[in-house]
């Protein structure tokens, strides 16, 4: 009994030299290092004193920040979205400034041959000044959306306007139509003169393609284009001679391949028709592509792929 007693004292203060062994050890793990004192002239220069003294103006607060990151947001959405709707990416992909400038002073004159006399444009002028002034409407139409800073971009939704407005009148001769002809004419002149024109109506941002231009003479402006493209490209000397006009027409070709499916145009939402135009549209970039690695040979094969999508489109929709 005895001995028993004696084993029970000995493992009671085996255990309780163990609790002091281990709180020794926590008291040594809870020592911390002294804070470093600092001298307060020298940290002056690199702390602020008062933190709230580190603020200029009304202090920004979470709400405010999350409001602020929220309407930029928003704006950048809005941008993005006013851009995809108008096409200004796409377009710039398709066709530069130069060649949109380029065409809009060359079809200018070729307006103002049309226009002399009311006898002269009754008795068949009105057909080519329709083609001209529809073909005038879409070039203002696509300087309206472009991305780049494209020249008469200010001026060119009420040009796009008035242009159209002519074109769509321009379906019969009469002196009525002549003299609304001749004020379009002038328009044009103020416009590469520098100046600006005003309408009687306020023109729309957005482009209705219903009321801008028909398939028809811009069809017929196309086949102008591709015949003049032909002709420019017909061997690897004629190419070079003529590159600013090449790459003009191919770039013009290209806007128009677009142009036809947009909405509201005739048969735009028809998948095969959309097929055939966006095809010309492919076909005609890959003549400016193969102009930039100065392949002469390829340039010909892509007026080639051209011609053959154009033709390809003739057969079933005019």
């Amino acid at each position: 009994m005895r001995s028993h007693v004696l084993q029970r004292l000995t493992l009671v203060l085996i255990v309780f030299g163990m609790s002091l062994g281990l709180s020794s050890s926590l008291d040594a793990q809870d020592q911390r290092a002294r804070p470093p004192k600092f001298d307060a002239d020298e940290v002056s220069r690199v702390f602020f004193a008062d933190p709230s003294t580190a603020f200029r103006g009304e202090r920004p607060s979470l709400a405010n920040l999350r409001d602020a990151g929220a309407e930029k947001v928003m704006a950048q959405a809005e941008a993005a979205a006013e851009e995809d709707a108008g096409g200004g990416s796409t377009w710039a992909k398709i066709i530069s400034p130069p060649s949109l400038e380029d065409e809009i002073k060359r079809i200018k004159l070729r307006y103002d041959s049309v226009i002399t006399t009311p006898g002269a444009f009754n008795g068949g002028g009105y057909q080519d000044a329709r083609l001209n002034l529809s073909v005038l409407a879409t070039l203002f139409a696509v300087v309206s959306d472009h991305k780049e800073n494209v020249r008469w971009k200010s001026d060119a939704h009420t040009a796009r306007d008035v242009m159209a407005r002519t074109a769509r009148n321009s379906a019969a001769g009469s002196t009525q139509v002549y003299n609304e002809a001749k004020l379009r004419k002038a328009d044009l002149q103020d416009l590469v003169s520098g100046a600006s024109i005003t309408a009687t109506q306020p023109s729309e941002k957005v482009n209705e393609w219903h009321m801008i231009a028909d398939r028809s003479p811009l069809m017929e402006y196309a086949e102008q284009l591709l015949d003049t493209l032909g002709d420019h490209t017909r061997d690897a000397a004629t190419t070079q001679d003529n590159l600013d006009a090449v790459k003009r027409e191919a770039e013009l070709l290209a806007m128009l391949g677009e142009v036809l499916v947009q909405e509201g145009m005739d048969d735009y939402d028809d998948p095969d028709y959309t097929e055939l135009s966006r095809a010309m549209t492919t076909s005609s970039s890959g003549v400016v592509n193969a102009i930039e690695r100065q392949d002469w040979d390829g340039v010909r094969e892509a007026v080639g792929n051209v011609s053959q999508s154009c033709a390809a489109c003739h057969e079933q929709y005019r």
